[in-house]
């Protein structure tokens, strides 16, 4: 596999978005139709070897808010209550597949879980919105999309 690290531009907007430096890898997969990153998919570990769990990061400021607020109304759990235990669980196993075929370091412990690093249920509403817009057909992240009526973005190539 070849990972396209994010552009020394993206980076400096990434870290400016989220705060602080980056401990790993990452690269844009989602921008806004105006280039703005929106979400990010990072390495499965991090420069010293910690399991990164999140495989896609949504860091996107206003799109982060909006589904904070969401999840300061009890959004985990109505949304988990919505959604087909059934499509959540391929949801979760499938991003589990994605992240194992993207990890390049054995010599470290693996990451673990599905879509924010849980195996079952819902854990993180960013997590789910994030691995959705990626592409990914995720029945949370799809239905926190609507209810937030996510602006039309663009799906970025971060493979070589």
């Amino acid at each position: 596999m070849t990972f396209r690290d994010a552009t020394a531009e993206d980076l400096a907007t990434i870290e400016d978005l989220v705060g602080r430096p980056l401990n790993g890898r990452c690269a844009v997969v989602v921008r806004r139709r105006d280039g703005r990153p929106v979400v990010i998919e990072n390495e499965p570990h991090l420069r010293d070897g910690t399991p990164m769990p999140t495989l896609y990061w949504l860091v996107d400021g206003e799109l982060h808010e909006a589904v904070s607020r969401l999840e300061g109304e009890s959004g985990v759990h109505r949304y988990e209550e919505l959604v087909d235990e059934q499509d959540l669980a391929r949801a979760h196993d499938d991003y589990r597949r994605r992240r194992e075929a993207a990890t390049v370091r054995h010599d470290a412990i693996a990451p673990s879980g599905g879509v924010g690093g849980t195996r079952v249920g819902v854990k993180c509403l960013h997590a789910h919105l994030a691995n959705y817009l990626a592409g990914h057909d995720d029945p949370v992240g799809q239905l926190v999309a609507r209810e937030l009526a996510v602006p039309d973005l663009e799906i970025v190539d971060a493979r070589g």
